[in-house]
């Protein structure tokens, strides 16, 4: 059993947690602090103090201490937190990939509490949920200075219990009310299909425990095919993040050698630098990542590390530009702080932090037409009510023979330069 005074480690590339255990954090020794430090700790104290005795209703010191650590860790950056002992324990759910909750990603965007992505198939992504949407009100409760973990706290709950969330999109003339439905969140992170004959295209959704394992299964049954693969599609789009080290393993499944990613702070321990492996079985046929401005953190690791080693090509949209390294440090009383460390960098040295990745593709996805509000288009013979269907003598009806890429430019997109890759070399050859 291990005291709690032996430190543990949370390194974190988005919403969820790799737990290591480590020596004491950092590289500094301890040493006597500055007078100035001294004259503001000593400031402190007698507000402290004077609160005590003179506010109006009586407050315990722990709720003033607690409420001076929140603000301190608040004014560093929208990852940096306190946790109290039962955020802790949420947080360390977080990895198991089942938990209650709505199913998205959130951050501090300009102090506004803001949607980074929701993940496919949650309540929050059944409800219509996108990425960018800033909540301004949970429950009828305005989001005004909140932190991170509070909103989490709120967001989450019990099994079929309900919450309404308030938010501003782009586009929407009024603040618009959401109603959705907690569930149990097991999120399955990888999903895998032919989506052409010789076109394989894989979902990532999210990055858990077992998602590098998973993404090797998926690679095993759509190349165990017998026929060559013309290409792959790697699907990150509102894909939020989640631990550093299976993005590193997912990472090491297309690339045969070179650096994945890099991390720097200011302690000499927060400097690392993960390196590829040739295990032999990399697949060899060109390859797409599809990303939008939902993709984020660990996903954007990936996107980065296969770019700057020419192994994919970039498709989509800006990413979303979370690239800092949060390091949680239990204390001994089951608390916890969670605070930036260090940043990550692409092989190329590229700093993904307020950067994200930028396409070699710029493709903006455009929303199917029965998505679109009725002014985007014009009224048609087929929008009046009673018209007379087309006739189709053989063959499924015309909703049977529509594709998925129909509904996604971007997929076709993808679809269309992998099949014209072999037309391109050809060409080049001769």
């Amino acid at each position: 059993m291990k005291t709690p005074m032996q430190k543990r480690r949370l390194v974190l590339a988005g919403i969820s947690a790799l737990f290591l255990i480590l020596g004491p954090y950092g590289d500094h020794q301890v040493s006597a602090l500055d007078r100035s430090t001294y004259r503001h700790l000593k400031t402190f104290n007698e507000v402290l103090d004077m609160v005590e005795k003179n506010y109006v209703e009586d407050v315990e010191a722990k709720t003033l201490i607690q409420g001076a650590i929140n603000g301190m860790m608040k004014s560093l950056d929208p990852h940096s937190a306190y946790m109290t002992p039962e955020m802790y324990k949420e947080l360390e759910v977080e990895t198991r990939g089942s938990f209650g909750g709505l199913g998205i990603e959130i951050t501090l965007l300009r102090d506004i509490l803001t949607v980074v992505a929701p993940i496919e198939d949650t309540p929050a992504y059944q409800a219509g949920i996108k990425p960018g949407d800033q909540i301004v009100k949970i429950d009828g409760q305005s989001t005004k200075d909140i932190t991170i973990l509070e909103a989490v706290k709120k967001l989450r709950g019990p099994k079929d219990t309900k919450v309404t969330l308030t938010i501003v999109r782009e586009g929407l003339t009024n603040p618009k009310d959401v109603v959705v439905t907690r569930a149990i969140i097991n999120v399955k992170s990888v999903k895998a299909k032919a989506i052409e004959p010789d076109i394989a295209y894989i979902r990532v959704l999210q990055f858990q425990e077992r998602t590098g394992e998973d993404l090797k299964k998926a690679l095993r049954e759509v190349t165990d095919k017998g026929q060559p693969l013309r290409g792959l599609i790697l699907d990150m789009r509102n894909n939020p993040g989640g631990l550093l080290n299976q993005a590193v393993e997912v990472s090491d499944l297309f690339i045969k050698s070179g650096v994945i990613v890099s991390t720097r702070g200011r302690a000499k321990s927060m400097e690392t630098k993960s390196m590829a492996r040739d295990d032999g079985d990399e697949p060899a046929c060109p390859m797409i990542i599809l990303v939008n401005e939902g993709t984020a953190s660990a996903a954007e690791i990936v996107s980065g590390a296969l770019q700057d080693n020419g192994r994919a090509l970039i498709l989509g949209t800006q990413t979303f530009g979370k690239g800092s390294v949060q390091t949680v440090i239990p204390l001994e009383d089951g608390s916890a702080v969670k605070l930036t460390t260090a940043k990550y960098y692409t092989p190329k040295g590229r700093s993904i932090q307020a950067e994200g990745i930028a396409p070699d593709v710029i493709v903006k996805f455009i929303r199917p037409a029965e998505e679109r509000d009725q002014a985007d288009e014009p009224l048609r013979e087929r929008d009046l009510r009673g018209h007379i269907r087309p006739q189709k003598e053989n063959g499924p009806p015309a909703e049977e023979l529509r594709k998925e890429t129909d509904l996604d430019n971007q997929l076709k997109a993808a679809i269309d330069i992998l099949k014209s890759w072999d037309v391109f070399r050809k060409n080049m050859r001769s």
